[in-house]
């Protein structure tokens, strides 16, 4: 049978009827011919109860077990989802990751997949059973362990089952119906997408989006897994949702695809750094070991060389999350403490926003720039920091003007209109 994977987030399994309208899904789906391989995150909430335990059981908490608590939630989202299928008539059982198994680095916390042998579930299948469910966000180490593959994690392992297993589609059902040009409680002018590029996708999530897990988007680019984002509160069709896939499969984009935004970002300006060859490697070395998750990069032109040491100067400005900015101010301290190099001062900015417009049809059209910066300053809103890449391209701007600076830009890209 065509396997398809069905992925359901922890609102859509928050209470004993919400799994019951998913085992509903589940059963449509069975009857259309498909095996399906379920993959279900905690109930809503719980996973954080569970990290709270653990922080006040233990400050220093040792990572394994850590992973051994934290993964449970969604043990037990599995084993009701089974029992509700089997209940309805649908030959289903549950599955641990170390049952399946799911073979992962031993970074707990953070693990990543290393394979996902297909025999034991394929093996039930050809017992007669219809339904594997398959608990999310967990695979097990080469020591035996249980570990976790960070926050977001079920969505990676959908499309790592997809991958693995050939699936025609996998489906990611949330408290969404799809993915919007942009965030609709900014703007009520934000339209659902059809279709979306894997690209577009990886971009908007990676941006602030917060539809699908960005890891999640880049293994299903790199396997070509065929995804799609839909309501697990709404009746669905094959039309319903959103779906990501390839370039070659949207018959004509928009210049601009969406209007991405993040808020929760800083700006951070090492004041007169010596301009010199090695000075950016000097700097972000340091930043990358300390875990400090650079974003854009902005070098300064270089001051004239100075008159008393013939040396030229410059400022080097960067951006990272807020969360992250005592980490990065350590670190450039730390290094000019160790004689890396010398900064004159660092100044910090913690209230800026990040917005991007994204599209793929950027590659073949002039003045998406011109426009964006116009839209911008016909609203008033000073540009603090631009980078750009082939489909995207971001600013850095006061935090007040975020929800200005989408709807301009919304608007002048005409996203509310189709084609």
């Amino acid at each position: 049978m065509p396997v398809l994977v069905m992925k359901f987030g922890g609102t859509s399994v928050a209470d004993l009827a919400r799994i019951e309208n998913v085992a509903r899904k589940v059963l449509r789906e069975v009857d259309r011919g498909f095996d399906v391989i379920v993959i279900v995150s905690a109930m809503s909430g719980k996973t954080n109860e569970l990290v709270g335990w653990v922080e006040s059981t233990s400050k220093l908490y040792d990572a394994p077990e850590y992973d051994a608590v934290t993964s449970s939630g969604e043990n037990v989202t599995a084993g009701l989802m089974a029992l509700r299928l089997q209940e309805i008539g649908v030959p289903a059982r549950s599955w641990q990751g170390w049952q399946v198994p799911i073979n992962t680095t031993s970074a707990h916390g953070s693990a990543r997949f290393i394979s996902i042998p297909r025999e034991n579930i394929d093996a039930k299948f050809a017992e007669g059973f219809k339904v594997a469910v398959v608990a999310g966000f967990q695979g097990v180490s080469a020591e035996g362990r249980i570990t976790t593959l960070g926050r977001g994690g079920s969505d990676t392992t959908a499309v790592a089952f997809a991958a693995a297993f050939g699936a025609v589609r996998c489906d990611i059902y949330t408290d969404v119906d799809g993915v919007y040009t942009t965030d609709p409680r900014i703007t009520s002018k934000a339209r659902k997408l059809d279709r979306i590029a894997y690209e577009e996708m990886l971009e908007l999530a990676s941006l602030g989006a917060k539809v699908l897990q960005t890891r999640s988007v880049e293994l299903a680019m790199r396997y070509k897994v065929r995804l799609r984002v839909l309501s697990s509160f709404e009746d669905s069709d094959d039309t319903s949702g959103t779906l990501v896939c390839d370039e070659d499969e949207i018959m004509e984009s928009k210049v601009v695809s969406g209007v991405a935004h993040s808020r929760d970002e800083a700006k951070l300006t090492l004041v007169r750094v010596e301009d010199r060859p090695g000075i950016a490697a000097a700097i972000f070395g340091p930043l990358a070991d300390a875990g400090v998750n650079v974003d854009m990069i902005v070098q300064n032109i270089s001051d004239l060389e100075h008159p008393a040491d013939k040396r030229a100067y410059t400022d080097m400005t960067f951006s990272c999350p807020t969360n992250q900015v005592l980490r990065a101010q350590k670190a450039m301290e730390d290094a000019r403490s160790a004689g890396l190099f010398a900064f004159a001062n660092l100044v910090v900015d913690s209230d800026v926003a990040k917005i991007s417009v994204v599209g793929i049809g950027m590659r073949s059209h002039a003045g998406v720039a011109a426009k964006m910066f116009s839209a911008l300053a016909a609203e008033n809103v000073n540009i603090k920091v631009i980078a750009t890449s082939e489909i995207k391209i971001s600013v850095l701007i006061d935090r007040k003007y975020m929800e200005l600076a989408v709807q301009a830009l919304h608007d002048a890209f005409d996203l509310d209109k189709v084609g």
